[in-house]
């Protein structure tokens, strides 16, 4: 009896059910995979945003960089961990305007010393050319959220020289300052995220001497891999901004400008590329103008620049090389 059941043969498996065998399209279809969790979004805890005249920051880098002409040389000297003095050589041309669609270039050199106070909460930066100009900067954290900041360049001509005063605020989700110049300059900004990602903003300025006034509106989206930003203005002047980021160093950047008054119109498309010993940048716009932008570092506080622009309408050509020593 017990030998009999030793050599019994194994019950049958149990027949497939329903939800283990596919039935109709669930024979074609891929399994089902479990729905992502949507975030909730903490709309009391938003980030704060960039400043208002800062929201094409990226863009501005990639398609706006310091093209020069001609041989510039700088050099900076740090005395302490917050003074520092820095001298500048440039020997180029200087665009002179006219009434023909010829560029006129007049050759022109100057030197520039500049002296640096940098603290946590003061800084203080002055230039003095020799063809007489003095600019001076003055950026002071009055309060964690409340910054004065000072621009200022005075000129041997009349009527030349300029001057302004800008009150920062910034909240835990949102920025605004209020602006002061010459000539009866008063303007304002706001800016305010929206969501994580989206911040909305808008300006006005009154310009006393000339009796304009104006109105704007800014808008920024932004994720890991892109910012879009929009501008438009009652000047007539509209600004579309768009940057890809391929990677950690490398990112493609594009503008739209419209103006209405003039009825002109400019698209541009650029790239930054950072290299391990270098960074390149350059665009390409749709009035022909191709331009290029190489540094290069040497050796520790010692940079080589390259600039080349081509304006292929204008037949204009412009090179410059120089070297930047010092921090």
């Amino acid at each position: 009896m017990g030998l009999a059941m030793s050599y019994a043969a194994a019950p049958p498996p149990p027949p497939p059910t329903h939800s283990q065998t596919p039935v109709g399209l669930g024979v074609v279809l891929p399994p089902k995979t479990e729905e992502k969790v949507i975030k909730k979004v903490d709309f009391r805890n938003l980030p704060c945003p960039l400043p208002f005249e800062e929201i094409q920051r990226e863009a501005l880098m990639s398609l706006k960089p310091e093209l020069f002409e001609g041989l510039r040389f700088d050099f900076t000297k740090g005395l302490n961990q917050k003074f520092s003095l820095s001298h500048s050589v440039f020997m180029g041309s200087m665009e002179v305007p006219s009434q023909s669609t010829d560029t006129i270039k007049v050759p022109t050199a100057h030197y520039e010393f500049g002296a640096n106070f940098l603290d946590p909460k003061l800084m203080l930066v002055g230039r003095v050319l020799t063809d007489g100009r003095l600019n001076a900067r003055v950026k002071c954290d009055l309060t964690d959220n409340l910054t004065l900041k000072v621009n200022a360049q005075l000129t041997n001509e009349p009527h030349f020289s300029q001057g302004m005063f800008n009150f920062d605020y910034k909240g835990s989700d949102f920025r605004t300052q209020f602006q002061i110049g010459n000539n009866a300059f008063y303007g304002g900004n706001y800016i305010q995220s929206v969501t994580p990602n989206l911040s909305l903003g808008g300006e006005v300025f009154w310009l006393g001497h000339q009796r304009k006034s104006g109105i704007g509106f800014a808008a920024r989206y932004n994720t890991d891999k892109m910012v879009a930003t929009g501008q438009v203005a009652s000047t007539g002047v509209v600004a579309l901004s768009y940057v890809q980021k391929v990677s950690e160093k490398v990112s493609f950047a594009s503008d739209l400008m419209y103006n209405q008054m003039t009825r002109d119109v400019t698209a541009s498309f650029g790239y930054d590329y950072i290299l391990r010993q270098c960074r390149l940048r350059g665009k390409i716009d749709s009035n022909g103008v191709v331009s290029s932008f190489l540094e290069e570092r040497l050796n520790m506080g010692v940079n080589f620049i390259l600039s080349a622009e081509v304006d292929h309408r204008k037949k204009d050509y412009k090179f410059g090389f120089g070297m930047t020593v010092g921090e």
